[in-house]
């Protein structure tokens, strides 16, 4: 199977340094982020609203991939555990997994590496719009 990828240099995401998008298969797709310096906090790890915010945007993205063509999506519950850090020029990695889709909810799961170590778990209830 050939893996599909795009980059996200669209809305604010583009404000925070885009992020690199993959389908793996049916129900697992990954996406990739580089940590620059703009990302850091005064403590100079990547602060947690960029972690969030890459977090949403690539479980999203998965959402959208899943339904009907020419429906939306939106995010209406995101829970993040922070579990460790990342700094400046690390490249991170989110294995993102649709979980169960109804017709009008898809719940996904996400975790986020920083080369092997997870730095941060997620999860998430997206809205179909009609």
């Amino acid at each position: 199977m050939s893996i599909s990828s795009e980059v996200s240099k669209k809305g604010f995401i583009k404000y925070i340094g885009g992020i690199e998008f993959k389908k793996i298969s049916e129900n697992n797709f990954e996406f990739i982020s580089k940590v620059q310096k703009f990302n850091l906090n005064s403590s100079g790890i990547s602060h947690g609203g960029y972690l969030a915010s890459i977090l949403d945007s690539g479980m999203g993205s998965a959402a959208h991939k899943i339904i009907d063509e020419g429906k939306r999506c939106v995010t209406i519950s995101l829970d993040i555990k922070f579990i460790g850090t990342s700094k400046e020029n690390d490249i991170l990695i989110g294995k993102v997994v649709i979980s169960k889709k109804t017709q009008s909810l898809i719940f996904v799961e996400a975790k986020l590496f920083n080369s092997e170590q997870v730095i941060a778990t997620a999860c998430g209830i997206w809205k179909i719009l009609k």
